[in-house]
């Protein structure tokens, strides 16, 4: 668990940046602690995406988390990378060198 600087949220959600709601996830996002985690396994990015439910709360099926736990389309609650390619980044950002265990099973 940390809580992420106004930088570090910045830097994170770079990509949003000039965006209407770029300052608002900012401002959500360093509101107080988050959780990072690296999940694997089979097709892990589309099954987390999965349990997440879709990014507007109002669109996600009931029984996921932005469904059942999120406030709004800024305070959806979660964060699941879209890709392999963007999860490799987004753990990168994150953690350094050996700090994920290789997957063993």
């Amino acid at each position: 668990m940390l809580h992420l600087t106004v930088e570090q949220a910045r830097g994170f959600y770079a990509e949003h940046d000039g965006k209407p709601f770029f300052d608002g996830l900012v401002e959500f996002m360093t509101s107080g602690p988050i959780v990072v985690s690296v999940l694997e396994g089979e097709n892990a990015v589309q099954r987390h995406r999965d349990l997440l439910g879709a990014t507007n709360p109002a669109n996600a099926l009931a029984g996921t988390l932005r469904a059942d736990y999120a406030d709004s389309l800024t305070e959806n609650g979660t964060h699941g990378s879209d890709s392999v390619e963007s999860a490799a980044r987004e753990i990168a950002y994150f953690f350094g060198e050996g700090e994920v265990c290789p997957r063993t099973r």
